[in-house]
């Protein structure tokens, strides 16, 4: 899942950053909000962590232009509200919760084969056996079963499980799917579709 962070106050920002990274999802950072409507004007971001109170752009401003609406706080469109301080793990539910709209909702249990991902619980079996996999490949290997078999670019990949600061041109996503074949381990389930990107037919 990827979040953008839109918090002025850096000390604050990356703590929820570190937080929501060791949660799996990929984050990105604006301290202002004029930041923020730059970076989710190129970026497809899953969820949007916005504080009211910003520089440059106030926080409903920026809200008002990313959605449709009048008004202040859930009527200017925002999905949630959240008032600080905060209980981190209260964030997380709600981020994934956010996350979860964004796309149409997965099941409690994403299967193909012998292959499942308890979306829930964050872990993913094969033959009933737990693998052991990092939030990187769990998060690449939701996105490939999520898709029911289509096809998912290496672009697609690292815009929603990597963050900005991962070079576009990296084979940060090719590494990954190599050691997250090596985990999943024999017979083979992700295929490489030459020119495309990847697919679990």
């Amino acid at each position: 899942m990827r979040v953008l962070i839109v918090e002025d106050e850096p000390p604050l920002a990356q703590a929820v950053a570190r937080g929501l990274r060791a949660e799996g999802m990929a984050v990105d950072i604006a301290l202002d909000g004029g930041e923020a409507l730059a970076k989710a004007a190129v970026c497809p971001y899953e969820v949007i962590v916005l504080d009211r109170d910003l520089p440059v752009v106030h926080g409903d401003e920026v809200c008002r232009q990313l959605v449709t609406g009048d008004g202040t706080g859930l009527n200017l469109g925002a999905d949630d509200y959240l008032a600080k301080p905060f209980a981190f793990g209260e964030l997380v539910a709600r981020v994934r919760a956010l996350g979860r709209r964004a796309h149409p909702a997965h099941p409690p249990m994403l299967t193909r084969g012998d292959l499942a991902i308890d979306t829930v619980r964050r872990i993913a079996y094969r033959r009933g056996e737990r693998l052991d996999l990092s939030k990187k490949e769990l998060a690449v290997l939701e996105i490939l079963l999520a898709a029911d078999g289509a096809v998912v670019s290496a672009e697609e990949l690292l815009d929603r499980a990597w963050d900005e600061f991962t070079d576009p041109f990296t084979n940060v996503v090719r590494m990954t799917m190599s050691k997250l074949r090596r985990r999943l381990g024999d017979p083979p389930l992700i295929q490489t579709v030459t020119g495309t990107g990847y697919q679990i037919p």
